[in-house]
């Protein structure tokens, strides 16, 4: 079977990625691509075509950090490279799985070598083998963050820093990179985002016209991929041809005291943090006036930097979506388009007049396809269809029997920094910033036998079991004569996530307009709390006669906070069906995840209606949760003068704490705590 890769000019439509992808090739240095999307559209297929577009690279002979011969590193871990040969090869793809270590990226301590042979030595990761070529993370958004961190300090800075095991290592480290992500499994931090130079949002086409071309091509491909390559032979070395010139040209690219104006008022008026983003959009406007084979920026030029670099820099807190305003933009560029004195003017007698881009309004390469066909030009506006047009909000249900008048969603009050709450115990979960748990990273606390396969090798505990054994094993030289049962792994604590399950009535008796906003806005703090420690997170609403799953569980925090503004409530308060429902979720969650521990968080007045024994079957539903070790919180609501306690006996089934939405607040627990201390002192001095 051939292993001819799909054309990159074969690829229909998807304009925008098709440049940002592009822009990075001419400069690195404008910081890689962010690109969300749905899932089947593309996005690897794009990236891993790029790559057989860029320039082959010259490397110094058997040099694993692939020094360029005429600038070698000083600081390569394999030497200064004097008189070495050189060798020409293609620049390398290096793709980053989900599951990867941080040993996998930065490379580590050669343990093979320094238990046989007695030597440290450093074994490369990742990292350098992306070195002048392309890394590609596929779903960086589930990547855990610290790593998602140490990628993009080592994108930003062009060279890796290693310190670990008694190694300290510096490579360069320059790379295109390139990270996907599907928004509905989660966003990726604010902070993170502002480290991604562009973003682009991509969707599939709704155009009948171009769904078939894709298909047709997609089958022509599959049944032939040597030929099917072929077609697209002559496109793909133009392309390839148009990269190596811009790369060229790009030293040459004035930037004018005009157009930087423009770039830094756009970045005030959006307000976006820091400097990053105008230092990032300078060097994509170069880049886009080098592709387009001038030495000059244009007011389009930064235009269309700013539709690339700012969107995900707009986010003022983690539930925002990246976005951008158009009119803004233009109303912006335009109050700063003076002309300089005795400087050209602001517009090109060549410019497209539909505008967008140096190469047409998808601002893309138009010239790429084969037969001029949708492959090498910006997408084609779509059919009018009704689904582009402004999603208007489905119609209420009908009540459910007993559900009662169903009342208007109600807003919630603002978010605030909430108390933490834990799992009990020591975990094994995926890292996160929650409950304490043996993680692969964190501090290590001690070293033990391998339970299975050997992770992480505590080499000093490995060392001290086999040292008492080297005479009788017949050492003879540096090397260590080790036998199984002296090897030691590290036990590493840290923190995980965990899956928070809110339960939430919605009945009648929590529809007080003051009331349910109070309790929204608890709830959306709750979230907001749950997304800053990683966790991934449920929701379940009950009211009229059952309980409904309103989000199952999911990484993506912003689809539990929209949930959470659109929820009616009214109704009677079937409180062990929620209960009973959370069980059943928990049941299905811990055989797709048994590492993940659940807290369950109820958010209830306490009241249960529905039947003369309603409150006795949610006190079982309730025991039957405690019986299987679910860590859990009721929030307590109940609100008036008169109060039953109802939530507390609750809370007192499950055997977890009743908390008052006054008591949640961070700020009301520390002034909790003082008022304690102070009344203590002063029964101490009496």
């Amino acid at each position: 079977m051939s292993d001819a890769r799909y054309p990159f000019t074969a690829v229909v439509g998807m304009a925008d990625l098709r440049l940002g992808l592009l822009l990075n090739a001419v400069s690195p240095a404008v910081g890689g691509v962010l690109v969300r999307g749905e899932k089947g559209t593309a996005k690897s297929t794009m990236v891993r075509a790029l790559a057989g577009l860029l320039p082959s690279i010259g490397t110094v002979a058997d040099c694993r950090f692939a020094c360029d011969p005429a600038a070698p590193d000083p600081q390569c871990p394999d030497g200064a490279h004097g008189g070495a040969g050189s060798l020409e090869r293609p620049a390398h793809l290096v793709e980053l799985p989900v599951g990867v270590s941080e040993d996998r990226i930065v490379g580590s301590l050669d343990l093979e070598r320094a238990l046989a042979e007695g030597v440290k030595a450093y074994e490369p990761g990742l990292l350098a083998r992306a070195h002048r070529g392309v890394l590609y993370i596929d779903e960086v958004n589930l990547l855990q963050d610290h790593l998602v961190d140490l990628l993009l300090d080592a994108a930003a800075m062009g060279r890796s820093y290693v310190e670990r095991e008694g190694v300290s290592v510096r490579h360069a480290a320059r790379f295109l990179l390139v990270g996907t992500m599907n928004p509905e499994e989660g966003e990726l931090r604010p902070q993170l985002l502002d480290r991604f130079g562009l973003t682009v949002e991509i969707a599939a086409t709704r155009d009948p016209q171009e769904r078939a071309e894709v298909v047709r091509r997609r089958l022509a491909y599959d049944a032939d991929p040597a030929g099917f390559a072929a077609r697209f032979a002559e496109d793909e070395r133009a392309l390839a041809m148009r990269i190596a010139a811009a790369r060229e040209l790009l030293p040459e690219v004035e930037l004018t005291d005009t157009a930087l104006r423009q770039i830094t008022a756009v970045c005030a008026a959006f307000e976006v943090d820091g400097l990053r983003a105008d230092i990032v959009m300078a060097r994509t406007a170069v880049a886009l006036a080098a592709w387009a084979g001038r030495t000059e920026v244009l007011e389009e030029d930064v235009r269309k930097a700013a539709q690339l670099a700012l969107p995900h820099r707009r986010r003022r807190n983690p539930f925002d979506a990246p976005g951008l305003d158009e009119e803004q933009l233009d109303r912006t560029l335009e109050e700063h388009a003076g002309a300089e004195e005795d400087g050209p003017d602001d517009t090109d007698p060549d410019t497209d007049p539909d505008g967008g881009g140096p190469d047409g309004p998808g601002g893309g390469p138009q010239d790429e396809g084969p037969d001029g066909g949708p492959d090498g030009s910006a997408a084609a506006d779509p059919a009018p269809d009704p689904a582009g047009a402004p999603e208007q909000a489905p119609p209420p249900p009908r009540p459910a029997p007993g559900a009662g008048r169903e009342k208007a969603p109600v807003a919630s009050a603002d978010p605030y920094r909430t108390r933490l709450f834990k799992v009990p115990g020591t975990g094994r979960g995926a890292r996160g910033r929650r409950s304490a748990a043996e993680t692969d990273g964190g501090h290590t606390v001690r070293a033990r036998r391998p339970q299975g396969r050997l992770a992480r090798l505590h080499l000093t505990a490995t060392l001290q079991a086999a040292a008492p054994h080297q005479a009788a094993r017949g050492r003879s030289g540096r090397a260590l004569v080790l036998a199984r049962d002296d090897l030691r792994e590290q036990v590493r604590r840290g923190r995980e996530s965990n899956l928070v399950l809110f339960v939430v009535d919605a009945s009648g008796s929590m529809a007080a307009r003051q009331r349910m906003g109070a309790v929204k806005g608890a709830v959306l703090s709750l979230l907001t709390d749950a997304y800053q420690r990683r966790d991934k997170i449920g929701m379940i609403t009950f009211r009229g006669t059952g309980a409904e799953l309103a989000l199952p569980p999911t990484s993506s925090v912003e689809v539990g906070a929209a949930r959470l503004e659109q929820l009616p409530t009214g109704g009677r308060t079937p409180l062990a069906a929620g209960l009973l429902r959370a069980h059943e979720v928990l049941r299905v969650e811990r055989m797709r995840d048994p590492d993940r521990r659940p807290l369950l968080v109820v958010v209830t007045d306490g009241r249960a209606t529905g039947g003369r024994d309603a409150l006795a079957q949610a006190e079982r539903a309730a025991g039957l949760l405690a019986g299987q070790g679910v860590a859990s919180v009721v929030l307590d609501c109940e609100s008036g003068h008169v109060r039953l306690g109802l939530a507390r006996t609750l809370a007192a089934r499950l055997g977890g704490p009743a908390v008052t939405l006054d008591e949640l607040r961070a700020e009301g627990v520390a002034a909790l705590v003082r008022d304690h201390r102070s009344v203590s002192t002063q029964r101490k001095a009496a």
